[in-house]
């Protein structure tokens, strides 16, 4: 083989390496959330729901501007 089939030698095992390493990852994943107490994910449905503006409860979303500010803007 060339140096042009040595490169592509490398990225053959590359790839099988990389295709190697997802499949490992993805039966890992499969096996954990097997474990995984289904009463502990029933629970997890009845969570309050989230609030429709989070920063707005926060205090930090833009609102309307007040007197003092709408007044200090120059007209146009």
């Amino acid at each position: 083989m060339g140096v042009g089939g040595t490169a592509i030698q490398r990225i053959r095992y590359g790839l099988t390496g990389l295709a190697f390493v997802f499949v490992m990852v993805l039966l890992g994943t499969v096996i954990i959330r097997s474990g995984e107490d289904p009463v502990s994910n029933a629970s997890a449905n009845n969570v309050v729901e989230a609030p429709s503006d989070p920063l707005g409860e926060l205090g930090v979303a833009p609102g309307p501007a007040t007197e003092n500010e709408a007044g200090a803007a120059p007209a146009r």
